[in-house]
């Protein structure tokens, strides 16, 4: 089985969180990434985007 992380420079459970505020809470992609940026994870709107389309 491959991989489904491997096209993301970032860390899988910096994936797996945002997919998971992506799909329980009422947010956009944007929100996302100021969500997680507000903790310190730097991960850019078009990243959770190739996210939401890749496991969505």
């Amino acid at each position: 089985m491959k991989n489904p992380f491997r096209y993301f420079k970032t860390s899988p459970d910096v994936v797996r969180l945002a997919g998971m505020m992506y799909v329980r809470f009422p947010l956009s992609l944007r929100q996302v990434e100021d969500f997680l940026h507000e903790r310190g994870i730097d991960i850019s709107w078009t990243c959770t985007d190739k996210m939401e389309s890749a496991f969505c």
